[in-house]
């Protein structure tokens, strides 16, 4: 859509009440900013709305409508609007001011969308996982090891749409760091798509090293001297966290090689190189992942192997000491019978020769397995 095309849509919205019903729901609730961890969430879904003209921040707050029609009356820079968690009645009137498509709308929404890349006219529409390290004191079976997320990202000629789901994955340290930046960030709204696709993938990095310490520690147990009781759920329940890890990494690389090789409208042709060094780093997270899923199942193997070594050795005990104390079983069984013609009944050292005979067969019996390692 052209310039012009979008200058006509934002009039004719406003004579269809579409504007008025965007402005009454910026003035009908507070914007919270949530990139902050100290502000409340509470009360708005709008976490940000700013205009960008060369790459630096157009002082003085605004509504959403009147950034719209300052940007589109100027014909340059861009509004970059931020929500967290919006209701389908807060994000009707934001989708038919920017004409967003109504199924990228209803994925936006909803979330719990794999990662993906999708095009609808001159809109792109992009889907990221956030991945989220969960500190814990020791791994146990019910451990959570990683949290997800989802940020999905609407890219237009003169629009940035973030959406974001979950307590993580703040892009406000992002914003700030992109504004310190204006010569990146003059080139677009591609650059506000690559610099969220950077972000995600930094933090798969991050937790990804997190995981790694933990992965450590379960091998270490494993081949502790007591490994063999060590409770595999915690071996079980880390290869789920990293299951859930490799769902949120695995999928985007597609996405990125698309952006990275591929021409696309919205993309200035001068950020595909830096999408070229975020599919890297994802390489390199997907690679790690598949490493610890292979050292994982090597640790598991370890550990069903020494629980089999462990239980050959009880046995081995069990049936030694079964052997010994059959000795004098037997013998006290034979002379238990009541016959009256046995012999050495009447002899008077009788008694003492059978316990002796039974105490050199029992200590000959473990000198053996002790020799041969069953005890």
């Amino acid at each position: 859509m052209s310039m012009a095309g979008n200058l006509r849509k934002v009039t004719s919205l406003g004579r269809g009440g579409g504007l008025r019903r965007v402005a009454r729901l910026a003035r009908r609730r507070p914007r919270v900013d949530l990139s902050h961890p100290a502000r409340s969430p509470l009360g708005s879904s709008v976490v940000n709305c700013v205009t960008y003209r060369d790459g630096v921040r157009v002082p003085g707050g605004v509504g959403l409508v009147d950034a719209v029609e300052r940007v589109r009356k100027r014909g340059d820079g861009f509004v970059w609007l931020g929500l967290h968690e919006p209701t389908d009645e807060e994000f009707a009137d934001i989708a038919e001011l920017f004409d967003l498509h109504p199924l990228a709308v209803e994925d936006a929404v909803e979330a719990h969308q794999r990662p993906k890349l999708e095009r609808y006219g001159d809109t792109l529409f992009a889907v990221f996982k956030t991945v989220c390290y969960v500190e814990h004191e020791e791994l146990t079976a019910t451990s959570e090891v990683v949290n997800t997320g989802e940020i999905m990202v609407f890219t237009g000629q003169d629009f940035v749409v973030t959406v974001r789901h979950g307590r993580h994955g703040s892009l406000g340290p992002l914003r700030e760091e992109l504004e310190s930046d204006p010569q990146q960030l003059a080139k677009g709204p591609s650059a506000v798509l690559h610099a969220v696709a950077d972000h995600v993938v930094d933090d798969f990095l991050t937790a990804i090293d997190a995981v790694q310490a933990d992965v450590d520690l379960v091998e270490t147990a494993v081949f502790a001297e007591d490994g063999a009781r060590l409770d595999p759920g915690r071996i079980y329940q880390l290869k789920r966290e990293l299951l859930e890890l490799k769902r949120a990494v695995v999928p985007l690389g597609r996405p990125l090689e698309e952006l990275a090789t591929r021409p696309i409208r919205v993309v200035a042709p001068e950020i595909q190189a830096y999408f070229r060094d975020v599919s890297d780093h994802l390489l390199r997270a997907t690679e790690q992942i598949a490493a610890f899923d292979e050292l994982l199942n090597s640790i598991l193997q370890a550990h069903l192997a020494q629980v089999t070594v462990a239980q050959n050795e009880d046995m081995r005990k069990i049936t030694a000491w079964a052997a010994i104390v059959a000795v004098p079983t037997m013998v006290c069984g034979v002379y238990g019978m009541n016959f009256d013609h046995m012999p050495e009944l009447g002899w008077r050292y009788g008694y003492g020769l059978v316990l002796g005979v039974i105490a050199v067969a029992c200590l000959t019996l473990y000198r053996g397995f002790r020799r041969n390692d069953w005890l």
